[in-house]
């Protein structure tokens, strides 16, 4: 396990961007702020060259712990790509990254997020989220003096290690970070308050994607009487405890492999077509835990699955599970998890080895070709952090006129379904749920049945119909 993430955008500094001071009042009063200062964005995404006619860079100045309003303070790096159709513009729309640890700077420079009707008629606003790339994101490095422990733990002393690694870690992010300790989803919500009463903007236009969901979602809950729209696309369910969020992340998980193999029976696309796909899976991954893939460890093979289903990328899978077979060892790959910010919203009591152990069984048992899940990741991830956490789970209480809609693909590998569901149960009549009845991770951009959905009801309020579904592409 890697904090890549974490350090995402290390060093880097904001130039031509000025800053503004946000009020430190909390409870949301709608009083104009002083208009931002719109300027050059830095040049620091290769490929991506500095337009400031195209995109305009800014930084808010907010306050790092809310409850102390008059204390110490970080930047917030926000971007905004204006309206190309001025003449018919709507509004302004916040786009709220997933990850945890996605950089919405960088969306909304590349420009590849959203529709050509949503860039006719919104100005495109996002923002590096607390603790994340520009915005105070923390510089990590492992303790020199605590060994790594194994990514797949065996035993309690392998327990002890992974413990005492993260907190030796996260003792040398903290005084790189004023944020590190408040860079939870509920105090990113406060942010997102501030960056809408600096915008001028009288209710929130918010499009949340994976991670970002959860930010909407918890936004709609402080917030009620400030939405104007918000579409939850890849649905976080905030309200799991850590056994149903390891088993479920594991089946859903399971159910995306168990379509890749469907698709690899009836497509001659896929260069296993006419093999037994579970059978050969089934030996690499006992190949892996006889260590013939090294440096490559088995929860490397494992997850495999995680990095590759989520496009879903089916063709590539099959050749890399060919060549795993021919004893072709892939590079290892990085899943990292900002830590500041999901450990300070899902508590992980697990105690000791043993705990883990079931939860790894449980994964198993849901998962039985994956094995393991990204929750297992979350949770080694967390383990040690203090408790209570700054933003426990809890089901959402949304009250109030606002109408939200969710998207979610019916075979997402990484949010299932079973999660949107059961948001919009928790929202009841303030929530809509939209079924794409394809694959992946992400569905807004999938067919013209779901951009269009979504476009109705950014654009004119409009939502879908109760219970519609979008057929796959």
């Amino acid at each position: 396990m890697t904090y890549r993430s974490l350090a995402a955008g290390l060093a880097v500094i904001l130039t031509g961007a000025l800053v503004v001071t946000a009020s430190p009042a909390a409870s949301g009063a709608d009083h104009r702020r002083t208009p931002l200062a719109w300027g050059p964005c830095a040049d620091d995404i290769p490929g991506v060259p500095v337009n400031p006619k195209l995109v305009q860079c800014t930084a808010l100045r907010l306050p790092v712990d809310w409850s102390r309003p008059r204390g110490a303070t970080f930047d917030l790096v926000v971007a905004r790509r204006p309206a190309l159709d001025q003449a018919n513009r709507v509004g302004l729309l916040v786009f709220g990254p997933g990850g945890p640890g996605d950089s919405g700077v960088e969306r909304v420079r590349k420009g590849d997020r959203f529709s050509e009707e949503l860039l006719d008629r919104f100005d495109i606003v996002s923002f590096d989220p607390r603790g994340v790339g520009r915005s105070a994101a923390p510089r990590c490095s492992p303790s020199p003096t605590v060994p790594k422990p194994p990514l797949l733990l065996g035993g309690q002393a392998d327990f002890d290690a992974t413990v005492a690694y993260n907190q030796a870690l996260w003792a040398n992010c903290r005084p790189t970070s004023p944020v590190f300790d408040h860079a939870d989803t509920l105090s990113t919500v406060y942010d997102l308050d501030a960056l809408r009463r600096a915008l001028g903007e009288s209710r929130l236009t918010f499009h949340g994607s994976s991670y970002g969901t959860l930010l909407g979602a918890q936004y709609a809950e402080r917030f009620p009487h400030r939405v104007r729209a918000v579409v939850l696309e890849g649905v976080f369910d905030h309200s799991l405890d850590v056994p149903s969020f390891v088993r479920s992340q594991a089946a859903t998980l399971q159910d995306s492999f168990d379509e890749f193999v469907a698709w690899c029976d009836r497509s001659t696309d896929c260069v296993l077509h006419g093999s037994d796909v579970r059978a050969i899976w089934a030996d690499v991954l006992a190949r892996a835990d006889r260590g013939e893939y090294a440096p490559s460890t088995a929860f490397d093979i494992a997850a495999l699955p995680l990095g590759m289903l989520h496009v879903p990328n089916w063709t590539d899978f099959a050749q890399v599970i060919k060549r795993l077979d021919g004893g072709v060892a892939p590079a290892p790959r990085s899943l990292p998890v900002a830590a500041a910010v999901f450990c300070a919203d899902w508590p992980v009591r697990v105690r000791d080895y043993d705990e883990y152990a079931a939860l790894v069984r449980l994964a198993a048992v849901a998962a039985p070709d994956v094995r393991y899940g990204a929750g297992l990741i979350a949770v080694q991830t967390c383990l040690g952090w203090p408790t209570p956490v700054r933003n426990p789970p809890h089901e959402l209480r949304v009250t109030g006129d606002a109408r939200l809609l969710l998207l979610n693909a019916l075979h997402d590998p990484r949010t299932g379904y079973e999660w949107a569901a059961n948001v919009a149960d928790q929202l009841g009549k303030r929530g809509r749920l939209l079924t794409y009845e394809g694959w992946g991770h992400g569905s807004y951009q999938r067919t013209a049945c779901t951009i269009s959905a979504v476009d109705r009801y950014l654009v004119d309020l409009v939502l879908p119909e109760a219970g519609a579904r979008c057929p796959a592409a």
